[in-house]
């Protein structure tokens, strides 16, 4: 890739806006397209995302922009950070633009109709573009004030891996590459799920001991439901996988934890995203996922519990005296004799 070619980046939230200022500190140019004209003079005059990373500054080659047909066709590679809800009625009219081109997805969502991950619908609209997956540990605005980061590119396209590595990493963030998609993917929508139930713990004074047991049990649940779906086990060993779910459940910059934090304060859910300001990937993922662990007969009591809390109206003790009724089973599912925990 040449440096006088720009670099796309889909989506003007937090993270859209990360990895535009790190491409930029990386010497290329970045186009950071938002439907919002407003948001785009908003960052354009001001250097700031004020709704999103508050206090960050935009850097100067980072371009805001609203003409999706011009950024697409100006640029080889394509970050999309858009929203789960939002990414296919968005790309959908420029489909016939993307053909070719390198589409990486950051977005750690499912889509409820037919439980499809984000890179499945690109290449539903785009089957001839090649496409990535980034995910792993990265918090926004971490990323964004230089805190030491890494994170995982996924795709079996190697030389698609080796280009975001490329332009990627840089002084405070490393790109690890993967060929796992699938898996690295499922690993970063599944973990938002958990991460909502840590925050509920943690607004209501969980110990040390259950936080662990908490991460720990998730990790076995959301592996053996992505194992059933055809991912790689070891996939959930690295940053995608337990690397991602330990950010989320223990920090409270985690957009997820917040949301649960809110409902464990008393707050109900319209008024805990409400509170949010930004979309919590998780709520929408664990509607989807306890249908898809039925009908694919994964045990998974964790979103099962969650899932009665949020939306069948029971109280967090009652979920919690029938977890800790269930029966043991073994504690690692792949080095058991019937592989199942």
């Amino acid at each position: 890739m040449t440096r006088q070619q720009p670099i796309a980046v889909l989506g003007g939230g937090s993270f859209g806006t990360a990895i535009a200022n790190l491409l930029v500190e990386n010497g290329h140019g970045a186009r950071l397209w938002m439907r919002d004209p407003a948001q785009a003079q908003a960052i354009r005059t001001e250097r700031q995302n004020p709704r999103y990373l508050k206090g960050v500054t935009v850097l100067d080659g980072v371009e805001p922009v609203t003409d999706l047909a011009a950024t697409v066709e100006a640029c080889e590679l394509i970050f999309v950070a858009l929203p789960s809800s939002a990414l296919r009625s968005a790309l959908q009219p420029v489909a016939g633009l993307l053909a070719g081109k390198q589409l990486v997805s950051t977005t750690k969502g499912i889509e409820a109709e037919g439980f499809k991950l984000m890179s499945e619908i690109l290449a539903e609209i785009a089957p001839q573009a090649r496409i990535g997956v980034l995910s792993g540990p990265n918090l926004a605005r971490e990323v964004a004030e230089h805190a030491l980061t890494a994170t995982v590119i996924a795709s079996p396209d190697e030389a698609l891996c080796r280009n975001v590595q490329a332009v990627l990493h840089g002084r405070t963030f490393r790109v690890y590459a993967s060929q796992d998609r699938f898996g690295v993917e499922l690993g970063g929508a599944l973990k938002n799920v958990y991460a909502i139930m840590a925050g509920m713990g943690a607004a209501l004074g969980m110990g040390e001991n259950t936080k662990s047991m908490l991460i720990t049990r998730a990790l076995a649940e959301m592996t053996r439901f992505a194992v059933k779906l055809g991912a790689n086990p070891m996939t959930f060993l690295g940053l995608a996988g337990v690397g991602d779910l330990i950010v989320t459940c223990t920090s409270p910059k985690s957009r997820n934890f917040q949301v649960g934090y809110a409902l464990g304060e008393g707050l109900t859910l319209e008024q805990a995203v409400s509170r949010l300001g930004e979309v919590a990937e998780g709520v929408n993922t664990l509607k989807v996922l306890k249908g898809k662990a039925e009908q694919e007969q994964v045990y998974m009591p964790l979103v099962a519990g969650l899932h009665a809390v949020l939306f069948e109206g029971r109280t967090l003790e009652q979920v919690i005296e029938m977890l800790m009724r269930g029966e043991p089973k073994t504690d690692v599912d792949f080095i058991s004799a019937d592989g199942f925990a």
